[in-house]
């Protein structure tokens, strides 16, 4: 109780709240802005933090973390464009919600549900940090294998009304993913002897390419033919309706699951708040009684993501603080910045440092509720827009996507790789073809590619260790159960089509 005392000490200072809030602005900001991301933000101001006290320093960029993964759902639901990748399945009930004019409900219902989600995942953090991280610590590459199947299963849930498009999809994403020298053999492969694509495709460079760019093609190509009209239709209809309290209470449930399942998984290392939050939208399509709504503007089609990827936020620092593991590339940027300023994370760093420890996982609560302060303030000026003509957010995306993509490794041959990816999604927009589930397999396939591999030379072969171990067996029934549950729904819901055809 002393060390806790000490923590809210330190905590309970004008000078840390002051460095919170800093935060939590610079995080939405970049987190609402296409082709900049949460990583890119903690890099550029971690410097910044060298002059500030450990806890000031730190908070301050959690501020940035917890701000970016709330803010890619500002133009994932007003302009279509997903800020961060995490913010992807907000896209699918987002934004046909503020195309019908309620653009204001859905940006409550993504502030309340990242809130929640969040505090659910700092909760945990603070109460039950060490027991989380000897769990994981149970996590070899059989267990990650199965998540990552697992995973993949949802493609079955993102692939609107034709799961063999979202197959075909998904298995492209993960053929993108074999891009580059193969980790075991060194050989490359499908680099078609440019050296360059050695290295692989990075994730941002397929995430800007498939909905940033090909977003701009489509719309560009939508006025062309439209003699401007689709600016007008492509527009997100604000209203001042909000969410009522009644709305609210009917999505608790769905927020508290995806919380949940988000905390879970962000206490993985190597997952991170996108498979969070296709996981925790697949979930809550599978529960919903009105699962074929999903899709068409679905308040909980919004909760469910949202709370998901927020939920990973305070996870994602259980395995960094008790073993040093980074659990995505945002934590791995605050593990330096925790070393910079003296905090060797490990076991030692709750006995010789827990006064600022805890004042961190207080902390991470605080900036949580000053995210929803921030929010209401601000989310006039957020839904404002979706009242600018697309034609004037285009060179604006358009430049901010190069930047985004340009940074990854400081070469052009990545704005190439996004103007090709662009035109892919293009294609496949054209061809009736969800680029969501291409984005999956890219995420899960390096997952599950590395991690099968590792397991089969830990078992000398034998796919016995995928069902011998509890932690796989638990990943395959859930798996099974998924696909079951998926294939059951779509039965009652051609059931329910024919059965309306026959009534006609």
């Amino acid at each position: 109780m002393d060390i806790l005392l000490q923590g809210a000490s330190e905590l309970f200072t004008l000078k840390v709240f002051l460095f919170i809030n800093v935060g939590l602005l610079i995080g939405i900001i970049f987190g609402s802005i296409p082709g900049l991301t949460v990583d890119l933000g903690i890099a550029l101001f971690t410097p910044l933090t060298f002059v500030l006290d450990p806890t000031s320093a730190i908070l301050m960029l959690l501020g940035i973390y917890c701000g970016g993964t709330y803010g890619g759902s500002i133009t994932a639901i007003l302009v279509k464009t997903p800020g961060t990748p995490s913010s992807v399945a907000t896209i699918l009930d987002g934004h046909p919600l503020a195309k019908q004019g309620k653009a204001r409900k859905a940006l409550d219902m993504a502030l309340i549900a990242s809130t929640i989600g969040g505090l659910i995942s700092a909760l945990v953090l603070l109460t039950t940090a060490p027991q989380i991280a000897k769990f994981t610590l149970n996590f070899g590459p059989a267990e990650y294998f199965t998540l990552a199947i697992f995973g993949l299963t949802v493609i079955a849930g993102v692939s609107g009304d034709n799961i063999i498009k979202g197959i075909i999809a998904g298995c492209l994403g993960v053929f993108v993913s074999t891009i580059g020298m193969d980790a075991s053999s060194a050989v490359p492969r499908f680099t078609f002897g440019d050296y360059r694509l050695l290295n692989g495709v990075p994730l941002l460079i397929g995430l800007v390419g498939l909905f940033i760019v090909a977003e701009l093609f489509i719309k560009t190509n939508e006025n062309a033919n439209a003699g401007g009209e689709s600016d007008k239709e492509s527009q997100a209809k604000l209203n001042n309706e909000g969410l009522s309290w009644s709305e609210f209470k009917q999505t608790l449930s769905t927020i508290f699951r995806s919380g949940l399942i988000g905390t879970i998984i962000g206490a993985i290392p190597g997952t991170g708040g996108g498979i969070a939050a296709f996981i925790s939208y697949d979930q809550a399509k599978k529960r919903s009684k009105n699962g074929e709504t999903f899709g068409s503007g679905e308040l909980k089609g919004i909760a469910a993501p949202e709370a998901g990827n927020n939920g990973t936020t305070g996870a994602t620092l259980i395995p960094l603080l008790t073993l040093g593991i980074p659990g995505d590339a945002a934590t791995a940027i605050l593990l330096g910045s925790l070393m910079i300023h003296g905090l060797l994370p490990g076991p030692s760093l709750f006995t010789d440092y827990g006064h600022i420890m805890y004042a961190i996982m207080l902390g991470l609560i605080f900036i949580n509720i000053f995210m929803f302060l921030q929010g209401k303030i601000l989310v006039k000026w957020f839904a404002k827009v979706a009242k600018v003509p697309y034609v004037l957010l285009v060179p604006i995306i358009a430049v901010c996507s190069v930047a985004g993509a340009f940074s990854v490794n400081n070469t052009v041959f990545d704005i190439y790789l996004i103007l090709f990816f662009g035109i892919i999604g293009y294609i496949m927009y054209k061809m009736r073809f969800s680029p969501i589930p291409m984005l999956l397999g890219l995420v899960l396939g390096p997952i599950a590619e590395k991690n099968f591999r590792n397991a089969m030379v830990i078992s000398d072969g034998s796919y016995l260790i995928f069902v011998t171990k509890p932690i796989c067996i638990f990943f395959v029934v859930l798996t099974l159960m998924s696909v079951v549950m998926f294939m059951a729904k779509k039965g009652k819901s051609n059931q329910k089509t024919d059965n309306s055809i026959n009534l006609t």
